[in-house]
């Protein structure tokens, strides 16, 4: 289990959902990969309206162009985790966009684990 607060780093890819990556979505491919990776989480975010390079506005109100809508994956983990994370991406993000933002963390544990809370067995104590 992952305990991370303080100061972070979020890792925000920034693709298309009709993007793939060996006939599966590329968002469940970098989830995976992460995952693998051993980070703290993942989180795929699928936009209603954007566009990008290619100057398209893809947006779920036309038919003709809700194929491809706008995927963020977020990944927030420790600055030396996150940036050793990043070459997995280079060879499965062929366009698109990658940012890093310094963040806060409050508060992270899994689940179930709340200290001080749980008694016996897991049992919430009052």
């Amino acid at each position: 289990m992952t305990r991370l607060t303080g100061r972070a780093l979020r890792l925000t890819v920034f693709i298309g959902e009709s993007d793939t990556w060996h006939h599966k979505p590329l968002y469940s491919e970098i989830v995976h990969r992460a995952h693998a990776a051993g980070l703290a989480g993942a989180s795929v975010f699928r936009g209603i309206e954007g566009f990008g390079a290619s100057s398209l506005i893809h947006t779920s109100r036309l038919l003709s162009l809700s194929e491809d809508l706008p995927v963020a994956v977020v990944i927030v983990d420790t600055e030396p985790r996150v940036r050793a994370f990043l070459p997995h991406l280079d060879d499965i993000v062929t366009e698109g966009l990658v940012t890093l933002d310094d963040c806060e963390v409050i508060r992270y544990a899994g689940r179930g684990d709340d200290p001080g809370t749980t008694g016996e067995k897991g049992k919430r104590s009052l």
